[in-house]
């Protein structure tokens, strides 16, 4: 019986189709659902999904021309970004504004302006929306750096909670309208200039026609071709590298909030501070009869403290913007770039967790298969089991041929985000231009003000017959100012 059975196994891997990537698809072997994803099991929900079979995509071999969605294949090895970090800024450039909110019958919601530069779009969005969204494109690029979303916040959002995200928001977009698969899918445009009244089903209804990228990519089946041999290698090296850039950013990120802190600070110090002064000079509070002699030098003296609430606000003025600027011009991008980089930490959790994941239970379920195959044969079971035993072994043979296909392709494109990482890295050079320029520009202008502020000082230092006098240095410990 265990020769009969040897040699029925080996008629059917002999007889068998080779199965390509192609050709699994059209088997209808591969379905998608509400609650799973083709690679991360029940980790992503994008909305009811059809069979693959409904939208047949032709086997590998087959040329075919290039989907809207796909990425460009440039000449030579396409497993290399031939991109500068100025050709990424110049894909797009997305703004996120509030509008003023619009009370509903219960709750307050928040609405934001999206205008697009690339499409000349402007469209209104809700939280829900950039929600779906952000689904949509983890179902249809499993294997791309997808940056995450700010946090949802259900009762007591306060202004400064709705700012934070709405930069939040915007770093998001704008990542992701400059990713190069992603600036050249269908959705994006979708989501960037679609005005109609329900953008979500829009999307979801694009999101059942679609395969992930692995189904729509001719390279898919190919991928382990243009692999480097020693890739596991280089995904190490390139995951410790960009951690340790991540914990060093994270802590720029740190230190410039709080020098923006510092500043925004002082300009309100200088502000109260001056208020004091005017405050002390509009004093009526009359003299007493026995400091009646020094009534001309204090006079003297309020009328000039009067006069420099002005000053002081000009001051807190130009404090409060270079707050601001380096706020926009230096956190903002040191934030933009460490949500490039936790993405690239996602990506890498999702390839372990989800695709090697997979691969090792279907290995496992092979196993388990063989064994029972060889305790059948034992036992002589009848030839129907047989049989239906048999088939399953030839599916799940599929099933991990296929699953070795997306590792392969998890990779290629891990090898690709990574480049892109790379891409962004002269970034850094650009935040620290701008916060040089920044503490160059505000201390320049601070230090005008405080120039023209000193003549003003001189009736404070009054002579013994009242007239003025310079100020003197420092005596005894005490300053004259």
């Amino acid at each position: 019986m265990q020769k009969q059975l040897k040699g029925s196994l080996r008629w059917r891997k002999e007889t068998a189709p080779r199965w390509d990537l192609g050709k699994i698809l059209h088997a209808g072997l591969w379905k998608r659902h509400t609650s799973s994803s083709v690679v991360l099991g029940d980790s992503i929900a994008v909305g009811r999904l059809t069979k693959m079979s409904d939208s047949p995509v032709p086997p590998v071999s087959e040329p075919r021309a290039p989907d809207a969605g796909q990425m460009q294949v440039p000449p030579g090895n396409p497993l290399l970004l031939s991109l500068t970090l100025q050709e990424l800024l110049a894909r797009d450039a997305v703004q996120v504004e509030l509008v003023p909110e619009k009370k509903g019958l219960f709750l307050k919601h928040v609405e934001y302006e999206v205008s697009s530069q690339r499409f000349k779009s402007c469209v209104y969005r809700r939280y829900n929306d950039f929600v779906v969204f952000h689904e949509t494109l983890l179902h249809k690029f499993p294997y791309r750096m997808v940056p995450a979303l700010p946090p949802k916040r259900m009762l007591g959002a306060d202004r400064e909670f709705i700012e934070a995200r709405r930069r939040a928001l915007k770093r998001f977009i704008n990542l992701v309208a400059r990713h190069p698969p992603f600036s050249e899918d269908t959705i994006l445009k979708l989501f960037l200039s679609f005005s109609g009244p329900d953008v979500q089903n829009k999307l979801k209804e694009s999101a059942q026609c679609l395969g992930d990228e692995f189904m729509n990519c001719r390279l898919a089946a190919r991928a382990k071709d243009f692999l480097p041999a020693d890739i596991q290698t280089q995904f190490a090296m390139s995951r410790e590298l960009i951690r340790n850039i991540y914990n060093s950013f994270h802590k720029l990120r740190d230190r410039a909030e709080r020098m923006v802190s510092r500043a925004i600070d002082n300009a309100a110090d200088l502000l109260i501070f001056g208020k004091e002064l005017s405050a002390l000079g509009s004093d009526t509070t009359p003299l007493p009869s026995w400091a009646s002699l020094n009534s001309s030098t204090w006079g003297s003296l309020k009328q000039a403290l009067k006069g420099l609430s002005v000053e002081f606000a000009l001051l807190a003025d130009k404090a409060a913007q270079q707050g601001k600027q380096e706020e926009n011009d230096v956190v903002e991008k040191l934030n933009l770039f460490l949500d490039l980089l936790q993405s690239y930490k996602d990506l890498c959790e999702r390839h372990e967790k989800g695709v090697l994941h997979k691969h090792q239970r279907a290995l496992h379920k092979y196993s388990l298969m063989k064994r029972q195959m060889v305790s059948a044969a034992v036992q002589s079971r009848e030839p129907e089991s047989m049989e239906q035993l048999e088939s399953r072994i030839v599916q799940q043979e599929n099933v991990i041929q296929t699953m070795e296909l997306r590792s392969h392709f998890s990779l290629y494109c891990l090898h690709q985000e990574t480049q892109l990482v790379h891409v962004y890295l002269p970034l850094t050079s650009h935040i620290l231009g701008a916060f040089v320029n920044s503490q160059i520009q505000g201390h320049k202008e601070m230090s005008k003000v405080w120039n023209d502020l000193q003549p003003k000082l001189r009736c404070l230092f009054v002579g013994p017959h009242g007239a003025p006098a310079p100020p003197r240095p420092p005596q005894d410990g005490l300053s004259a100012h």
